[in-house]
């Protein structure tokens, strides 16, 4: 008797197709952690803050502004003002004007990709905007956009990764989320939602690595993991 070469559903080394793709935005769909790791270097400087580049990846790449706020009270002991960031305006404008451009092959992949998908990020809706905007990626996206300002609490809480695919009719078994931080990666695992960590950002792969999480090196890779289905 020749066996099938598709296995019955539930059948040992079966997989089923995902039902969503939950990206994350900055250093998934765009190239913007090492411009703004940079940036938030000078702004904490400037502050009172030393850091090297290292320590602001771990602390806080894959966080939400409100966290890198408090952070910043917390360590230099003061209350910022509620416009003291339009000081700081204009240097990441300039950054991002001259340096952004979408990861690379992150284009292709969503080209190939045939599953319903959306952007679930700590950053605000009007970065996004700007962001997705000028890398030509938003509209892959408009109307799928997802923001931490919607949720109670950012990652590596659950809450925005659950919040998305409540609002586009997905269960979070059948969700597969691309990351590329740390933070980000334990909110997906916490959801219940298998990870495809981006190891080829600031984040060091073997960092990401873990239960749940499949870690790879460059988007061409990312179309054939998303198509394979759940592990």
């Amino acid at each position: 008797m020749t066996s099938s070469p598709h296995p019955e559903p539930g059948a040992p080394g079966s997989r089923r197709p995902f039902d969503l793709v939950i990206f994350d935005c900055d250093g998934v769909l765009v190239d913007s952690e090492s411009i703004a790791i940079r940036v938030d270097q000078r702004v904490l400087a400037d502050l009172g803050w030393e850091l090297g580049l290292e320590e602001i990846v771990e602390r806080f790449v894959g966080r939400s502004e409100a966290h890198f706020v408090a952070e910043a009270e917390r360590h230099l002991g003061i209350r910022l003002d509620a416009d003291w960031e339009q000081k700081y305006q204009h240097w990441y404008r300039t950054a991002f004007e001259r340096d952004l451009a979408a990861v690379d092959g992150i284009e292709d992949a969503l080209a190939q990709l045939r599953l319903p998908h959306c952007v679930a990020s700590s950053g605000t809706h009007a970065k996004m905007q700007r962001t997705l905007g000028q890398t030509g990626l938003l509209p892959a996206f408009e109307g799928r956009i997802f923001s931490a300002s919607e949720v109670e609490r950012g990652k590596p809480a659950p809450d925005l990764f659950l919040h998305a695919a409540r609002m586009l009719g997905a269960e979070p078994a059948g969700c597969a989320v691309v990351e590329d931080s740390l933070y980000g990666v334990q909110a997906a695992r916490a959801a219940g939602m298998h990870v495809f960590a981006f190891g080829g950002g600031v984040t060091p792969a073997a960092r990401l690595a873990g239960p749940g999480t499949t870690v790879f090196r460059h988007m061409r890779e990312l179309p054939d993991l998303i198509s394979a289905g759940r592990p």
